[in-house]
């Protein structure tokens, strides 16, 4: 029930973030055409995430799937608000990311360690999280988290 409640707040918000707060142009790229991408690529990995949940890029929110791909998290709500406390680490703010993690940690408190384990993690890495990852598509995965210092969890 609660999955569902917090699956359906990110529906309902999902147009007007889009919309008013993600600033810069869609990617204008499939997930086919991702794929074509050298196997080690950030590129070739996003499409494979894509297409294994069977997602579509969403317009302007494409960053959120790269930090799925370079962070190594799942799909879950938990998963999502884990990321969350990833980004938060990492020194993201905006009013989403906070929505996210106060409804989450209100709603999931027995998750609070696994939380915080993530929000330690993006303290760790370097600050990538307002990097422009459309001009990295052909750079390898590992070279992108080596650098950043994004450990796996």
């Amino acid at each position: 029930m609660k999955d569902l409640l917090i699956e359906k707040m990110y529906e309902l918000t999902k147009k007007p973030y889009q919309k008013y707060f993600k600033k810069g142009l869609a990617w204008n790229i499939t997930p086919k055409e991702l794929i074509t991408y050298k196997e080690d690529s950030l590129g070739f990995h996003l499409g494979c995430f894509l297409l294994k949940y069977n997602f579509d890029i969403q317009p302007k929110l494409e960053d959120h799937d790269v930090i799925h791909v370079l962070t190594n998290t799942g799909v879950s709500v938990i998963e999502e608000i884990a990321m969350q406390y990833f980004l938060l680490g990492n020194g993201k703010k905006s009013t989403y990311l906070f929505m996210v993690i106060c409804i989450g940690t209100l709603f999931y408190p027995t998750k609070i360690r696994q939380f915080i384990h993530n929000y330690k993690r993006g303290k760790k890495a370097h600050q990538f999280h307002d990097l422009d990852f459309y001009k990295m598509l052909t750079i390898p995965v590992s070279t992108i988290r080596s650098t950043f210092n994004i450990k796996l969890q």
